[in-house]
């Protein structure tokens, strides 16, 4: 929630934001330690206070502040800019967003004068009858000059019913003055806050949606949008085409006409063009362009997949790299291991890359032929078109274009194959 603020803010202000947090919050100056500052706030004596905190923390004065909730993801930075423009326009000493909700619980209610101006904000927790039907309700987000507030914050008293310091009480102050508040609508959307974990999963919804309508406006096809997830930090090229069930998280990018297929779950991961992945688990891997995953594949974190790989059903990939045109298709585990090009990966093999102590390396020379249910040993080097025949246990390194045959393998040079039409011999 807190990322989406931060970053609606940043861009209609210039600068980083100060965020108010309690004593018990330090995990969240951890993760955005190098996008905000950050005011503790050593008791929950309301906005108001929090405000206080806050300008304590900034030390010099700016001439103007913009005021946000932390649970507000739905902010554009062209609604705050619009908001700091009205309160510049208008004189005010402060302008506020509101909007009319259907069912506006929770939220605190806009009360006007009979010219239609704000008069004052009502908390819901202090609202009577007459004001809870109201369904005009403060967004909580404010532009305010820092000069005046820093005057009128003192005189907020505590509310009868909380005993906290509301920054809702500001408006009725700047009335008091003469200068009365002005207000900006916005869209309920804009000004949905989230207070439990059912708003959370609302919310959840309206971001899923809002971020696969920008991909699709961009071109990208998503052909089930009620079962795609895609997390905002994410990015895709142009004719890419996501398949119902697909999870793409994290630092993830898709590039052009690429097919994510049904069920595939891709996390901090990149993704070349026009790539195929299909039914697949993919963690901190990379897969070049024309590349093929899936069904049923797990590439784990130090993955890489090269230009016109094929990784099939139930391969796992980790902290390996395939060069250009391997061939892993079936029931194997390549891990530690640099794969060169050409090279193919029989059904069942596995590089015993841990031995108990330490992880071991394999390497797998250009166009070797690793045969069916092979187990290769590492430390182990199988050279430039050598083979392992079926079943082979190779402990030692294969010359090139040698066979390792057995358990343990011992190396033979291979039978000659025939040439295209001919018997064999």
């Amino acid at each position: 929630m807190l990322a989406y603020a931060l970053d609606a803010a940043r861009a209609a202000t210039g600068v980083a934001p100060v965020v108010v947090i309690s004593p018990d919050m330090a995990g969240v100056r951890d993760v955005f330690g190098a996008e905000a500052r950050f005011a503790t706030q050593a008791e929950p004596r309301g906005t108001a206070d929090a405000l206080s905190t806050a300008l304590a923390e900034l030390g010099e004065d700016p001439a103007e502040l913009l005021v946000l909730g932390g649970d507000s993801p739905f902010l554009r930075p062209g609604t705050l800019d619009a908001l700091l423009a009205e309160r510049r326009a208008s004189g005010a000493p402060l302008a506020l967003l509101t909007a009319s909700l259907p069912v506006p619980d929770g939220y605190g209610r806009i009360l006007r004068d009979g010219n239609g101006r704000v008069r004052e904000i009502v908390e819901d927790k202090d609202a009577g009858p007459a004001e809870r039907a109201i369904d005009e309700v403060n967004a909580g987000v404010y532009a305010i000059d820092v000069a005046w507030a820093r005057r009128r914050l003192a005189d907020i008293p505590p509310s009868p019913a909380s005993g906290e310091l509301y920054l809702t009480d500001l408006v009725r102050l700047a009335v008091a003055d003469g200068t009365p508040a002005f207000a900006v609508a916005t869209s309920p959307e804009e000004a949905s806050g989230i207070n439990d974990r059912v708003q959370l999963a609302e919310a959840t919804s309206v971001m899923r949606r809002r971020i696969l309508e920008d991909h699709m406006r961009a071109g990208v096809t998503v052909v089930d949008p009620a079962t795609t997830y895609v997390d905002a930090t994410v990015s895709l090229g142009t004719d890419v085409t996501l398949e119902p069930g697909v999870v793409l998280r994290g630092a993830t990018s898709v590039g052009e006409g690429s097919l994510i297929g049904a069920a595939s779950q891709v996390v901090d991961s990149v993704i070349g063009e026009r790539c195929r992945v299909w039914a697949s688990v993919l963690e901190g891997a990379r897969v070049e362009d024309e590349a093929q995953v899936g069904p049923f594949a797990h590439l784990r974190p130090g993955a890489v997949i090269g230009r016109g790989s094929r990784v099939g059903n139930f391969a796992e990939v980790k902290q390996s790299r395939l060069g250009a045109g391997v061939q892993q298709h079936h029931f194997s585990y390549v891990g530690d291991a640099d794969v060169r090009a050409g090279a193919n990966i029989g059904a069942g093999t596995v590089t015993a890359n841990y031995d108990g102590r330490r992880k071991n390396r394999t390497i797998i020379g250009d166009g070797a032929f690793i045969g069916s249910g092979s187990m290769l040993v590492a430390p182990v080097e199988i050279g430039a078109g050598a083979m392992t025949a079926a079943g082979s246990v190779v402990t030692h390194d294969v010359p090139p274009g040698k066979l390792a045959i057995g358990v343990p393998a011992r190396i033979r040079d291979p039978r000659p194959r025939p040439a295209p039409g001919e018997e064999p011999g």
